[in-house]
């Protein structure tokens, strides 16, 4: 099964993601997924393209009452596989996008007046994944050795820039290798001595395969900006009372998550429906596990230094032709 992050960097060139939004559902929109709430101000969730129990406070808060609680109608959706990242936000039928930091930064260096406000996975989640045994310790270690990335684009891939740059190595002191999403078969095979993936994802699923592994990531820190949730700078000023009473159920459902993880894998089974047996369970508890694990202490806050940093970083590996104002890409709703 390809799991969000993956799935959301094989589309990565036509910026893709999961989406929230904030307008009226009309009758050529998604139809309302279990656990919709009724009455108050509707809002759209849109969710990549697969369900996965990594979404589980939105389905958390939704069978749980959370958005009607704020006064919301909200109806969850997840993506056909041929839209954009941006799309349905460009086009006015969807007004919040759950997306990477880093992701809403590129599309707004593409033109989209896309807003992050508010930072939900307050640790990066993309990593460098080596053997437990491997003698690679840090970035340094990575002269000259193969590593496997999906493709040369996306979240995976700024990851790597990031580890290169902190080691002072460039692309030509490694030899990247583009594996599309075999990252487990290429590392278990010793096809490569490293692959670039996810801490709630990749990782987790080595671990499940009974292959031991450790996760390596920029020691002073990854210049990039994990999931959060953004909107165009006209629904922020807008709406700006309403998104962050989305905010408030959904930090509410994630606190729940990290509290039961039993109780919300066994909410979100009715939306992913994989999850149908003891096994699988235990799987997506594990994956839901290493997932709360990115919120931190601060949910939904906003670090000026990193997304200064980032959009240096962006520019100086020319994945935005031009420095992109920090500023105005992101901002605190409370």
């Amino acid at each position: 099964m390809i799991l969000p992050h993956s799935r959301r960097l094989w589309q990565a060139l036509l910026p893709v993601l999961g989406l929230l939004l904030l307008v009226p559902a009309c009758s050529t929109g998604p139809s309302a997924a279990p656990g919709s709430s009724a009455g108050g101000d509707k809002i759209v969730v849109g969710l990549t393209y697969t369900a996965d129990v990594q979404f589980s406070p939105f389905y958390v808060a939704a069978e749980k009452g959370y958005f009607a609680d704020e006064g919301l109608t909200v109806t969850l959706r997840h993506h056909g596989a041929s839209e954009s990242l941006l799309g349905a936000l460009q086009a006015g039928t969807e007004d919040v996008v759950y997306a990477g930091g880093d992701e809403m930064m590129v599309n707004r260096a593409s033109g989209v007046d896309v807003v992050d406000f508010a930072t939900v996975y307050q640790t990066y989640p993309g990593e460098l994944i080596v053997p437990a045994d491997s003698r690679i310790d840090s970035p340094a270690d990575l002269r000259g050795r193969p590593i496997g990335v999906p493709g040369k684009y996306g979240e995976t891939w700024y990851t790597l820039l990031a580890l290169l740059n902190e080691a002072g190595l460039s692309q030509e002191d490694v030899d990247i290798q583009t594996i599309g999403f075999t990252q487990q078969s290429a590392l278990m095979t010793g096809k490569v001595d490293a692959v670039v993936g996810f801490s709630n994802n990749d990782a987790v699923q080595f671990e499940q395969a009974g292959f031991g592994v450790r996760g390596i990531a920029p020691s002073t820190g990854t210049p990039l900006v994990g999931l959060g949730l953004g909107a165009m700078a006209g629904t922020v000023s807008e709406h700006g009372t309403d998104l962050v009473k989305l905010l408030h159920a959904v930090q509410r459902a994630a606190a729940d998550c990290a509290s039961d993880p039993d109780e919300a894998v066994g909410l979100s089974a009715r939306y992913v429906t994989t999850l149908t047996d003891d096994e699988q369970r235990a799987k997506a508890k594990a994956t839901l596990e290493a997932t709360n694990a990115l919120y931190g202490d601060d949910f939904g806050a906003q670090d000026a230094e990193t997304w200064n940093a980032m959009s240096a970083f962006l520019a100086a590996k020319g994945i935005t032709a031009e420095t992109v104002d920090p500023q105005a890409a992101y901002t605190s709703l409370g």
